[in-house]
């Protein structure tokens, strides 16, 4: 009896599912195939492919690299892991016509994924992802007949190897005041959580020349990440609290989850640097080296940002959660000078900024970072706090992932928490359905309720004004999912 076809569905950034369950050889070749009908609809000719360090990456990538070239496109194929935002950059920088990360991203090490990436050096538009479905859709169950995990050992005229560093290097170069950065004196730390981003933290500096005294963590490349999902959250981050609680003054630790296009933060002394502290911090910085544009935030973000740009006379856009939207914004800019980008950010860590590409990198944003204590003589948590006097808001965020139960409906629970008029005593004052169920609440506060496009998750997201109130607002929005 032939095998029951599984679905392949593309979520908030690419398609991404658990290794020989779905993520096979097979699917992804299929995945390919119709990648490359698209970027041939689109007169494309060359196609940048990357992987990081998951079980099989470089098997699944040679398996992309063989159908693009079957289609009659040329590879530039990575020979080892590397970086999401850095197979961006090479598209735009070689001129290809799009690009594909194999990484499941911040994801449990059972996952993999394929990520689609534009012309323009960032996540696919959904316009783009709806037409590689569509040939997606065309193909049928038909998969290819054979398919192979070989790739040339030696360069070929089809296939390519990708060597970007050095260029990637330079231009953000440009974007940096390497004077002042040369003038940093304290130490810098990179936790890699065994992903794509190790070694280009500290290749950086050596490259610019910086003085910084430079400590590694979690800088051994693994298919299991430590044991953590390598996403740049609290609880996945006890050795590098550990690791940081000795240090002190501007000193911080970068991290970057599984293919390096989030950044996360401990500061010295072993505190943790949430997300928003981090887009509220490189804002202001960005606002203070003269830059201006739109601020683009996704619907789970803090408040704190919207207070930030009501401070700052900053236009302030509002999307779904999904890094596609806020390209999306980023390319209206780009065709449009009036509404350019300053910043665009998620809750989940992923920043983009005016003058590099249009999207996420963990890589460069914790190197901005750097830069604005090296500029302001100030540390990570003195400068959040000059952000919250200004705007007078108070940050107190947090998050419970849930995973959901058998026969549990995504549309029973949107339902109940849409019709709450009152959470742990704050009163419901207005409900935004843009993505999930989010309760804007009285003094000051929210409560989110959103399904994972990626995994059977639901996120529940709270932001109130003290620890206290944050806490039990999340208490009480979790127990409703857990009945």
């Amino acid at each position: 009896m032939p095998m029951k076809e599984l679905p392949i569905k593309f979520g908030t950034d690419g398609w991404r599912d658990i290794i020989a369950e779905n993520f096979t050889y097979a699917n992804v070749a299929r995945v390919a195939s119709a990648h490359a009908a698209y970027l041939l609809d689109q007169a494309g000719r060359e196609v940048v492919v990357g992987h990081d360090t998951r079980f099989q990456g470089e098997g699944f990538a040679g398996v992309v690299a063989q159908r693009m070239t079957a289609a009659g496109l040329k590879v530039h194929l990575a020979s080892g892991f590397i970086p999401t935002p850095a197979v961006s950059f090479a598209v735009r920088h070689l001129g290809a016509a799009g690009g594909v990360m194999l990484t499941a991203s911040h994801n449990p090490p059972a996952y993999s994924g394929y990520k689609l990436k534009g012309p323009y050096g960032g996540s696919a538009t959904p316009a783009i992802v709806a037409q590689v479905e569509a040939h997606l859709a065309a193909q049928g169950g038909a998969g290819p007949e054979r398919i192979s995990d070989s790739t040339p050992q030696a360069p070929t005229p089809e296939i390519q190897p990708l060597d970007i560093r050095a260029s990637y290097y330079r231009a953000i170069d440009g974007l940096l005041d390497l004077e002042r950065l040369r003038g940093y004196r304290g130490r810098v730390f990179h936790d890699a959580m065994g992903g794509a981003g190790a070694g280009w933290i500290e290749g950086y500096l050596r490259h610019a020349g910086l003085p910084a005294e430079f400590q590694a963590i979690r800088s051994e490349p693994t298919p299991l990440f430590y044991g953590v999902n390598p996403e740049p959250i609290v609880q996945n981050l006890a050795v590098t609290i550990q690791a940081m609680r000795g240090e002190t003054g501007q000193t911080f630790a970068i991290v970057t989850d599984g293919d390096a296009d989030r950044v996360g933060v401990v500061t010295a002394g072993g505190a943790f640097f949430n997300s928003h502290q981090i887009f509220a911090v490189l804002l202001r910085h960005l606002y203070q080296k003269g830059l201006r544009g739109r601020v683009v935030k996704t619907v789970s973000g803090s408040g704190i940002i919207d207070r930030l740009c009501q401070v700052l006379g900053l236009e302030l856009l509002e999307t779904p959660v999904g890094f596609k939207y806020i390209t999306d914004a980023f390319l209206e800019g780009e065709a449009n000078p009036a509404l350019a980008v300053l910043m665009g950010g998620e809750e989940s860590g992923g920043l983009a900024s005016r003058g590099h590409i249009p999207e996420r990198d963990g890589v460069f944003n914790g190197l901005l970072l750097l830069e604005a204590v090296a500029v302001s003589g100030r540390s990570l948590p003195e400068l959040f706090a000059e952000i919250e006097d200004l705007t007078g808001f108070r940050h107190f965020y947090g998050r419970n992932d849930l995973h959901l139960r058998a026969g549990q409906s995504r549309e029973t629970l949107s339902a109940q928490v849409s019709g709450l008029r009152e959470l742990a005593g704050h009163q419901v004052l207005r409900v935004n359905s843009r993505d999930g169920v989010k309760l804007l609440l009285s003094q000051g506060a929210f409560a989110m309720f959103r399904f994972s496009g990626t995994e059977p998750v639901v996120r529940v997201y709270v932001e109130a004004q003290s620890e206290a109130e944050q806490t039990k607002i999340l208490e009480a929005a979790t127990a409703i999912v857990e009945r």
